[in-house]
């Protein structure tokens, strides 16, 4: 891309104006992800470090590598262009967005390191509101911001690399889920259809989310000990992408009841009216094999809210009866379906 492609509108500063796309919609499809980083794990198979406890084969939200009996590191990375206009937001969503990985591990964050690209004509004090609001969160995760790297580009980009702490013992992963486990996830859905469809009042409210951590939700499926079977974190590829994989690891078919999934203010309008962001499509061919919908039940419009890419979003973990019903017990969390001993895949109905 050369600096061509975008011709921002310098007063008032508007972020978006300056990129192509934004957040984790800008994330490559999952099907070309996934055939290169199963190239780089078969051929990275013979040097792994038995320390190494989480890498490639089979990847997860975050590289995990055991120091001691009692303490592992947990390392992500996370960046992407704005999909937001004010640079606050923007800072403050990216930094939690790269913590979530640390969090769906269940970890716990001790410090990041910026990731930054900038054009060089681009406002500094936009980029000093940016680090700043990321450096807030990144502490409201209990870590510090201890540097980082900012190169040119003709877009500006974001992002951070979070390192975390985790017992080996009790790492959360991907797998695990079993056949009468409960779906539940700690933050709504649809940040792409509200931010592209929603009202200037719907998307404050989708904002106010991404820039939620999902620490408390992290610590309090910590507290559940062996109820909890399974987490991941919801972005990119959609509760439909990211509940497929766990329902690939795990062996079990994911069943998601249309009625109760909830979303952002204007999402679901958005999604009845046609809106329909640019990962839509690729999220449905990455699951078009493994998805299957009841269309007695359900329109399009609940389709595209399980494929529609999430930004921070929040966490889904598979969990027993028993532990589900102390987790909805708050607010934050919402039951979006359960397990079956079919097998795996998403079925929304």
């Amino acid at each position: 891309m050369t600096s061509k492609d975008v011709t921002p509108n310098l007063s008032p500063l508007k972020l978006t104006e300056w990129t192509s796309c934004g957040g984790c919609a800008a994330k490559w499809g999952a099907d070309l992800l996934k055939d290169l980083v199963g190239e780089l794990a078969v051929g990275a198979q013979p040097k792994i470090d038995p320390a190494l406890l989480v890498g490639l084969a089979p990847f997860d939200d975050a590289a995990v590598y055991q120091v001691t009996d009692e303490v592992a590191i947990v390392s992500t990375t996370d960046f992407f262009p704005p999909l937001v206009d004010d640079p606050e937001d923007f800072g403050a969503i990216s930094a939690a967005n790269a913590c979530s990985d640390v969090f769906a591990m269940g970890g716990r964050v001790v410090m990041a390191v910026n990731i930054a690209a900038f054009p060089e004509h681009f406002p500094s004090e936009a980029i000093s509101q940016i680090f700043a609001a990321a450096a807030r969160v990144v502490e409201q995760a209990g870590g510090s911001v201890a540097g980082g790297h900012t190169i040119r580009n003709p877009e500006p980009i974001f992002g951070l690399a979070v390192q975390g702490v985790v017992n080996p013992k009790r790492i959360f992963r991907k797998g695990g889920a079993k056949a009468g486990d409960i779906a539940l996830l700690s933050k709504p859905l649809g940040t792409g259809l509200t931010l592209a469809g929603g009202s200037a009042s719907d998307k404050a409210v989708a904002i106010a989310g991404m820039r939620e951590l999902n620490r408390i939700a992290s610590e309090q499926l910590q507290q559940l000990g062996a109820d909890v079977h399974a987490v991941t974190d919801v972005t990119g590829y959609g509760l439909a992408g990211h509940g497929w994989e766990m329902a690939q690891r795990s062996g079990v078919q994911l069943v998601l009841r249309a009625a109760m999934l909830r979303a952002y203010p204007g999402a679901f309008d958005a999604a009845q009216r046609g809106v329909r962001t640019g990962g839509d499509p690729r999220n449905r061919q990455y699951v078009a094999q493994h998805f299957s919908f009841d269309a007695t039940t359900c329109d399009d419009a609940s389709v595209a809210l399980c494929m529609d890419p999430q930004t921070s979003g929040g966490l889904l973990a598979a969990v027993t009866r028993e532990a589900a019903e102390k987790l909805l017990r708050d607010k934050m969390w919402c039951k979006v379906g359960e397990f079956s001993s079919s097998a795996a895949s998403v079925h929304l109905c």
